[in-house]
């Protein structure tokens, strides 16, 4: 064999941001058989349309009008009709928008990505929950933000520095990594917070839709526009997606804004991948409408039961001394360990055990929030929910 010495590139500064997921790296020995995994907030694939998607893919193509539509370019913006379904939606929701409020994104997480882009310098000061969204700070992280906590979901004040303010970002709906839900009056001081400071609210809304009990509350940028009298008065920005309530691998989201900001918004689409892809943009927009309403019936009812199993088998395998919240929604717990303890210390004999979780430090921008971790219950069934949680009270207690 011949030696070599491997060809290292010279990268741009801002790649000292980026790091790779915990929880991609996580997924890989937690897919071995046998382990029980809590870690991704995975959707259950029986609820994946896939016969329905069959059946429509294949009516879009074997028109050849619409099939030669489907695999051509689109407009940067995305479908018409699909920005047009979204802004009614929206527009029933009480929010006053336009189909020129949207853009559609190759899921939510691109759209992330571009407002870290074009709203962030370096040193700006990004105000955020903590813990928040993982994928969030590595959007935001190439970008060179400094992080400023939020102070939770329930006390919207903020520990700011001198920097200028990019934006603040929350998920108010049965948060990730939380699933904690932000309160009207938490909602209404944020929003205060942001026109006294002048800054930017991102809300990121994958979840909202997955409401399981309890009061459904307005969106951020229901209560702004509504305010303002239309979305372009509105400092929201609204991310929303099908990826939790039809399916994650058609990677088709939205983002909603004043126009001046989308179009902006835009010109990153077009630099980035120049549209998202035209087939699932047409094929998740006729799944929409042919009953989304009923296919979100269904994962809400599905996932409350799962999020119930979690719950009640956490009250008979757990050891004293731990907390966790009862979530509203969405597809994720948070399990605080006492102090002293090392939630990512415990993950290899958790993994050797059978079970997998996520860390709850992956979420911290510091990442010095240890005796913490979040529980997915969206993938498991019930029956491996128990055993699972059973699996880790027994790591737990030593």
């Amino acid at each position: 064999m011949t030696d070599f010495t491997l060809f290292q590139p010279r990268l741009a500064s801002r790649m000292s941001g980026v790091q790779a997921s915990e929880i991609r790296e996580l997924l890989r020995v937690a897919d071995a058989p046998g382990v029980i995994s809590f870690g991704g907030g995975i959707p259950d694939p029986s609820l994946f349309p896939t016969a329905d998607m069959a059946a429509t893919v294949t009516e879009i193509l074997a028109d050849p009008a619409q099939g030669a539509r489907a695999l051509q370019y689109s407009v940067s913006e995305g479908e018409p009709e699909l920005r047009q379904w979204v802004a009614d939606r929206l527009t029933a929701q009480g929010v006053t928008c336009a189909p020129e409020n949207v853009l559609i994104t190759s899921g939510a997480q691109q759209g992330l990505d571009f407002l870290g882009r074009i709203l962030i310098d370096r040193g700006d000061e990004v105000l955020t929950e903590w813990p928040t969204y993982l994928g969030a700070l590595q959007a935001f992280g190439p970008n060179g933000p400094v992080y400023r906590p939020l102070e939770g979901h329930n006390a919207m004040g903020a520990t700011t520095g001198p920097g200028r303010k990019a934006f603040a970002y929350v998920v108010p709906d049965f948060a990730n990594p939380t699933g904690a839900t932000m309160t009207r009056a938490a909602r209404d001081r944020l929003l205060a917070l942001a026109e006294a400071e002048d800054f930017i609210v991102v809300e990121d809304n994958p979840y909202g839709a997955l409401r399981f009990e309890g009061e459904v509350l307005p969106s951020l940028l229901a209560l702004d526009a509504g305010a303002r009298g239309h979305v372009d008065a509105s400092r929201v920005v609204h991310l929303g997606s099908f990826s939790k309530i039809l399916s994650p691998g058609l990677r088709v989201g939205w983002m909603v804004a004043a126009k001046p900001l989308i179009k902006k918004l835009v010109l990153m689409k077009q630099a980035s991948d120049l549209n998202a892809p035209r087939l699932n943009q047409m094929a998740a927009l006729r799944l929409a409408q042919a009953g989304l309403d009923t296919r979100i019936a269904r994962a809400v009812e599905r996932y409350r039961g799962k999020r119930d199993a979690m719950l009640a088998a956490l009250e008979t395998a757990m050891p004293e001394g731990l907390r966790w919240n009862r979530p509203e929604g969405g597809m994720f717990l948070w399990l605080t360990l006492p102090e002293g303890m090392d939630a990512a210390a415990l993950l290899p004999k958790a993994i050797e055990a059978g079970v997998a979780f996520v860390p709850g430090a992956a979420f911290y921008p510091n990442r010095d929030v240890r005796n913490c971790m979040r529980l997915s219950y969206s993938l498991p069934s019930e029956a491996d929910i128990a055993d699972g949680i059973q699996r880790l009270g027994r790591v737990l207690r030593g």
